[in-house]
């Protein structure tokens, strides 16, 4: 319709689609420039901050429940991150095109940070893009300086595109570590054979001063799904190996044990939830009449079933998995008791759909309320998105996991 105004002579049409392609670069600029302002001292500190160790840059921080009995984790999957401004975006909408970059990633974190104020950021791969990030380290820096800036813990995971710059995996996640107020770690201290770089976990603590300030009441498993198949016979994507498998069942039977003993021994174990990047083959279990969100291309995963989703129904304690890697999906499904969750796509220099919004996942566990009026155990874990619109509307609301319903399907309900 509007080609046809164009070529018919109607003024008024023009006029009307140059103001909208006009106000639409004037947000942009303004948008590129309060950001580059907000982060020029960012991006020095992050670069002087620096070190290379085992341990995250956050050292010994110990996460736990606020006082309002919450914790929010905010997933911010597949930024592809490379350059910066010169970086133009991927499948936005003409009028986007001009004046797209990085930096409305880079805004798009920021937005987020303010609107849900997280307890924990998750990064879950693909953070950079490898192939046109000029230097990794810079690019990681840059990727990172809103988590950096908001003094807020952070973790990440590696994709199959971060390390395609000029650091190796390794390297790459050795940078990571060392960034200011990161959780996140190469390996676990007394794993030295392990596969992969950035398998890890986070305990979360219960609300100081009660009767669970020294007990995880929440546990956050981080697994490197790697990248391609080094096995010459299988080809595609990587997956996660037996000796991680063999490291996370025993990760997971040490937090049972010291949740069902004393003081306060409880009946279960304490919930957890996993990241990592490649989907694994469950994924595919689902159709549009099982999931919340919407499925619109196809299961990325690697192309042999390394049984990890068996080993997390074994262990137990596993309620959901969020992961990244396909990001036109962004569905949420339940398969024997383990939620299997996208985020879907959040950078602007990753492959997406014109017109169809950036979004990002959160996820929020709620305690219960003793008898007495104190905080508890984990009551529920709720899961909701939001677009990087004028209104960075939320959607696709969900509850996830209900410690007194637990196998009973949910109906999904609206917001947050």
């Amino acid at each position: 319709m509007v080609v046809q105004s164009l070529c018919c002579g109607d003024e008024s049409g023009a006029v009307t689609v140059r103001m909208k392609r006009d106000r639409e670069v004037l947000r942009s600029l303004f948008l590129v420039a309060v950001v580059v302002m907000a982060l020029l001292p960012i991006w020095g500190m992050a670069a002087a901050e620096q070190q290379h160790h085992q341990r995250g840059g956050g050292g010994e921080k110990k996460l736990r429940f606020g006082t309002d009995g919450q914790f929010k984790i905010l997933q911010v999957a597949d930024m592809h991150y490379a350059d910066g401004k010169t970086t133009p975006c991927l499948d936005v909408l003409p009028s986007q095109f001009p004046t797209c970059s990085d930096l409305n990633t880079t805004a798009f974190v920021l937005r987020m940070i303010e609107a849900e104020k997280p307890n924990l950021i998750v990064f879950t791969g693909d953070n950079i893009f490898g192939f046109d990030a000029t230097n990794g380290a810079k690019s990681l820096n840059e990727a990172y300086a809103p988590a950096i800036a908001s003094n807020i813990p952070w973790a990440a995971v590696l994709g199959n595109h971060d390390q395609e710059s000029d650091l190796s995996r390794e390297g790459v996640m050795k940078h990571i570590v060392g960034l200011k107020n990161t959780l996140a770690q190469v390996n676990p201290l007394d794993q030295d054979d392990i596969d992969g770089f950035g398998n890890y976990n986070l305990e979360v603590a219960g609300v100081e001063g009660s009767g669970f300030e020294n007990k995880s009441v929440l546990n956050l498993y981080f697994l490197d799904s790697g990248d391609y198949s080094t096995v010459p016979s299988i080809g595609g994507y990587g997956w996660i190996k037996p000796s991680q498998q063999y490291w996370f069942e025993q990760t997971s039977a040490k937090l049972q044990k010291a949740y069902i003993s004393k003081p306060l021994p409880q009946k279960a174990p304490a919930p957890g939830l996993a990241y990592f990047h490649i989907p694994l083959p469950e994924f595919a279990s689902f159709d549009s009449s099982n999931f919340t969100g919407v499925r619109q291309e196809g299961i990325s995963s690697a192309s042999v079933n390394s049984g990890f989703f068996t080993t997390m129904v074994a262990a137990g304690d596993v309620k959901a998995v969020f992961t990244g890697h396909d990001h036109l999906n962004d569905f949420c499904g339940e398969l024997t008791g383990i939620n299997l969750c996208y985020a879907g796509g959040f950078g602007y220099h990753a492959y997406g759909k014109a017109g169809w919004d950036r979004r990002a996942r959160v996820v929020v566990a709620n305690l219960e309320k003793t008898q007495k009026g104190g905080w508890g155990a984990v009551k529920s874990i709720k899961t909701w998105k939001r677009l990087d619109d004028e209104h960075l509307t939320a959607f696709d609301g969900q509850v996830l996991w209900s410690k007194s319903s637990v196998g009973i399907r949910r109906k999904p309900v609206g917001g947050n």
